[in-house]
């Protein structure tokens, strides 16, 4: 596969995977203040003002964050790179440059969802549709097309290198976007915080009912840390994110016994495991969590490396913001 395509897959993947995980912290953080459950415990932060951190926003007076202009900024602001509305253009602008790639299917829900999003696109009955209104709409709107968008690349396209690419990309993503999440919401030296925002956590993750079948313990901020982790029977946790980078790789390299990234990954495979087994209940993560995003860093770096060389010029469009 040429690397041109290869990087454009990636990227496609990793694009969408950003989209749909804003839209789910969005949503989850804007019922909680609409509930008035936001700042119930004040032992995890996981608000507007965090989702703007776990994005690298900085505000000068950050004690002033208006809950609604936050919340809109990572909506729809099309000036604002890390938006949903971006992510979902950037992955439209990938989707056409390998529309030869893709399905057919899975390129009409793209362009369906980029046009819905502006407001240009078609409703279940052809009517003309207007763009969500709102923060809340939006990320609805974006959370249930990014589902159909992978259901329909897993059931209409081949499981060949392209496939591996785009799954590659989305799964680096997602296994960063719950180490964000994590980081922000759960700052170290916090001994015993309540629930409040680890439920937030949860929703924003699309993993509260999977926790409630998984795990016996009450959803304190501790085992759900310890959930989003290292539970590999859940398939957007780090661990699962892990192995499943894992398996692509080894499907899409042609000699993976030497290939960097396949080690790598194997390598951390294998940390997160013993680190499961080896941390006490209550241990602290948040070392762990940083120490892995950096992994995952390298990881992407070597990826850059060893599959895209001579596409690499092109990596300033989906540099993470």
């Amino acid at each position: 596969m040429l690397a041109r395509i290869a990087h454009e897959l990636y990227w496609l993947g990793r694009n969408l995977a950003r989209a749909e995980f804003t839209a789910r912290a969005v949503e989850a953080v804007f019922q909680a203040e609409l509930q008035g459950t936001s700042e119930t415990t004040p032992g995890v932060s996981f608000d507007s003002g965090g989702l703007l951190a776990m994005f690298g926003d900085v505000y000068e007076d950050p004690g002033n964050v208006h809950g609604g202009h936050a919340l809109g900024q990572l909506t729809l602001d099309p000036q604002r790179p890390g938006s949903m509305l971006a992510s979902i253009e950037r992955a439209r602008e990938g989707a056409r440059t390998v529309r030869d790639v893709i399905s057919a299917e899975m390129w009409e829900a793209i362009n369906t969802t980029a046009l819905g999003l502006r407001g240009g696109g078609q409703g279940w009955a052809g009517f003309h549709s207007t763009a969500p209104a709102g923060p809340s709409l939006a990320s609805q709107y974006v959370k249930e097309r990014t589902a159909l968008i992978w259901g329909v690349a897993n059931r209409s396209m081949l499981r060949d290198e392209a496939k591996c690419f785009l799954d590659a990309g989305g799964l680096i993503e997602i296994a960063d976007m719950v180490l964000r999440m994590l980081r922000v919401a759960l700052p170290a030296g916090d001994s015993a915080p309540g629930d409040g925002h680890a439920l937030i956590l949860l929703q924003a993750v699309g993993g509260f009912h999977a926790y409630l079948r998984a795990v016996t313990t009450p959803p304190n901020a501790h085992p759900v840390a310890r959930f989003l982790l290292f539970e590999r029977a859940y398939p957007d946790s780090v661990a699962a994110c892990v192995d499943s980078l894992h398996e692509v790789f080894t499907t899409a390299d042609a000699g993976p016994r030497n290939s960097k990234p396949v080690l790598r990954v194997s390598r951390l495979a294998a940390d997160l495991d013993f680190q499961r087994r080896a941390l006490p209940d209550g241990a602290e993560l948040t070392g762990i969590c940083e120490q892995t995003q950096h992994e995952l860093s390298r990881i992407d770096q070597d990826v850059t490396e060893r599959y895209f060389a001579g596409a690499a010029a092109l990596a300033g469009a989906g540099t993470r913001v």
